[in-house]
């Protein structure tokens, strides 16, 4: 459960920072829901749109009522994120601002953020700033590179360098 480890990493002490009681007891209060959300984005997401379907509702019968922080009942867990900020389930299209077409860019360098791509870029990054390997198998034509490049050259913060390397089947 390395997306879980990610959430972790904020409250690992060192000699430059200490951490406060009133955070480790703001943490607890999460932890539930960011379990479940590690959960979804480890083990049911290696599934398909049945699976997704099947895991959904066995999440929701079995922790769905229990939570501090309650799954929202409109569309599927994997539709939403737990914000332990806010201390809400958030869905993916609302962690972005509103799309907007830049007028400069030419056709084919238009990504248009989609539930999949945002979600996607969300772990990712979430992933590799906590130092965790990262692989992204799929199907041809999903966007995986034009979504891993834009992660790599324009999310990241600038001590992470990309050196890129073009594998072709």
């Amino acid at each position: 459960m390395r997306i879980l480890d990610c959430y972790f990493a904020d409250y690992f002490e060192n000699e430059i920072r200490k951490i406060a009681p009133e955070e480790i007891e703001d943490f607890e209060t999460c932890i539930e829901p960011l379990f479940v959300f590690a959960l979804v984005w480890s083990i049911g997401c290696t599934t398909n749109l049945e699976g997704r379907e099947k895991f959904d509702r066995k999440v929701r019968e079995l922790v769905g009522k229990d939570l501090k922080y309650p799954l929202p009942v409109e569309g599927t867990v994997y539709d939403y994120m737990f914000d332990k900020v806010k201390k809400e389930w958030i869905i993916w299209t609302d962690t972005v601002p509103p799309y907007q077409v830049d007028n400069k860019l030419s056709f084919g360098e238009i990504v248009v953020p989609t539930f999949d791509s945002i979600r996607m870029k969300y772990l990712k990054k979430m992933l590799v700033m906590n130092k965790k390997h990262v692989l992204s198998p799929g199907p041809t034509g999903t966007g995986k590179t034009v979504n891993i490049n834009e992660l790599l050259t324009q999310e990241l913060p600038e001590e992470y360098q990309t050196i890129p390397i073009t594998f072709s089947a």
